[in-house]
Order: structure tokens, then sequence, then C-alpha cells
């Protein structure tokens, strides 16, 4: 307790006078960490939920390899293959970020164009890529069968390989890039007709249903072709409710950082950046596209890769 008549020391009257940033920070970086962790906190919760519901369903659970596997203009199974190189460029996009903080660092107003200009790029290739994505998932690969009690299972061989409908009703694979539309009672005529094939679970287990016990389900089941909130081929309705959920949530944190990096862009270009004799803004933003890069690792190593 300061004693009566004690004077303030200066330096603490100083330190609590407001003149000071906490950590050396400016107010936007600090309001933008506030809102960064909150975010990620969002984040967490989604990724442990669906977590928790694939442990329930993991029976049922589609395996990420047989789901994505459509490469643009090349034939044939190519599990994660584009989703990897997605992940790829969204990665580099977060270095060409690093670089345009430090052209803005250096007051280099032709770096920050060029590198600020690469991460745009980047972040429309990761959208581009995400459409195309979201293409073949809402439209459907191989097709499969939902049971009477909406648990969906694929037609596969008796070890466990799956077969599309096409390659069970028509005998050959389905063309690469092309849908084709297969009715119920085509997939029961033909799974009868064919002794070779049955039907199996979805799960890491590759659980085949035994021929007569498949046959005897066939007979109320109905036939699936694509994906959407309320069904889904590739198994478990809450896998597709989950991707359209957490990989739209992260793809719309993506788009706002796209719009934001280009009216960033537009400002270097018109150079109020260099009147104002710094480019602290270039760095705000930076931590966000750091941030949607970073989250994007996490939910493709436990979306796709677990």
């Amino acid at each position: 307790m300061m004693a009566e008549g004690a004077s303030l020391d200066h330096s603490t009257g100083a330190l609590w006078g407001g003149g000071r940033q906490p950590f050396g920070a400016s107010y936007g970086k600090l309001m933008m960490w506030f809102f960064l962790l909150s975010d990620a906190l969002t984040f967490s919760g989604f990724l442990t939920a669906m977590g928790l519901y694939r442990f329930k369903y993991e029976d049922t659970w589609p395996v990420a390899e047989n789901v994505f596997t459509h490469f643009p203009f090349i034939h044939g199974e190519n599990p994660l293959l584009f989703v990897a190189l997605m992940t790829f460029i969204l990665i580099l996009s977060s270095v060409t970020m690093v670089m345009a903080v430090n052209a803005g660092h250096q007051m280099n107003k032709k770096g920050v164009i060029l590198w600020l200009g690469l991460t745009i790029i980047g972040g429309f290739f990761f959208l581009g890529s995400q459409a195309w994505e979201w293409y073949h998932f809402i439209i459907g690969d191989k097709g499969s069968v939902m049971l009477e009690d909406r648990t969906v299972v694929y037609v596969s061989d008796m070890e466990g390989k799956i077969v599309s409908l096409h390659e069970l009703i028509e005998g050959t694979p389905a063309e690469h890039g092309t849908h084709y539309h297969f009715t119920t009672e085509e997939m029961r005529t033909a799974l009868a007709a064919n002794p070779q094939y049955s039907l199996r679970y979805p799960g890491k287990t590759e659980e085949v249903i035994p021929r007569e016990a498949a046959l005897e389900l066939a007979e109320k089941a109905k036939v699936i072709q694509g994906a959407s909130l309320t069904e889904n081929e590739y198994g478990n309705v809450l896998f597709a409710d989950f991707f359209f959920f957490v990989t739209g949530f992260h793809g719309t944190h993506v788009f706002s950082g796209v719009v934001i990096n280009i009216i960033i862009f537009i400002n270097v270009i018109m150079g109020t950046y260099e009147r104002r004799g710094h480019y602290e803004m270039v760095e705000k933003v930076g931590l966000y596209w750091h941030f949607v890069d970073l989250v994007w690792v996490f939910v493709f190593t436990f979306f796709y890769l677990v």
C-alpha cells in the first residue's frame, strides 16, 4: 500500500498509461490473433465431433481412398492423389505469402505484388480443385446399395474388391468421367445373375456379406448414386454431412482470404501502403492465410488419412 503523500512512480504510470503495445504487437495484429484463436476452437469442435462419429460407426464409415479417386483427365484409380496436389498447392501458397510479407518489411513494392499475386493464384487453384472434388462427390462414382435399415453397402467380388454398378450390370468398367444411372431392379437382376459378386460393408474391415444373405437383403434394398445431406453412396450419411460442412466451412475461409488478398493486392498497386510507410496490412492478412493453410493440414490428416 502506498504511504500517504508518496508520489506515483513514473515508470508504473507509463506502464499502465495505454502507450505500450502488448508483446510488441499492434492493435490490428492482436485482434487478428484473437479471431484466429476463436476460429481454431470452432474447427477443433467440428473435427472432434467427426472423430467421435467415425469411431462410433466404424463398420459403415467410408475409407477415404475408396472415395476420392478423381484426377482430371487421368483414367483409373488414383487414391487421394488429387487431394494431395490440392494440399501441396495450398501449402506452397503459404510460402509465397511469407515472401510477400518479407518484401513488405523491406518496402519492396514489386516484390509484394509478385508474391501476393502468386498467393492469390494458389488460392484460386485450391477453390477450383475443391469445386471439382465436390462435383464428383455429389454425382457419385461407382454407385452402391442402401439396405432396408438405411445401411449403405458396396457391390463387391467375393474377396471384397469394390465393383461399380456399371461393371455389375453392363459387365465392363465405367468410362472415366461419365455418369450412368441404373435402377434398383437392374441391380437386383444383375446381382442374382452373377454368382461371383456379393455385397460388402464400406469400413476398413472389408467384411463381405455371404451371397445368400446379400441376395435376400437386395430384395428390400435400393440403388444409391451420388451423395447429399440425406443419402451417401460411399457409406454412412454422416460422412457426407461432415464432408460438406467441414470442407465447405474451410473453403469459405479460403474464399474470404482470396477476396481480402485481392483487395490488399489492389491497394499495393495503388501505393496505399507506400504512403502509409509500412505494409502491416499484408502481414495481418498473412496471419489469416497461414491459419487457413494450417487448418487444412488438420482437415486433410483427420478426414483423408486417418
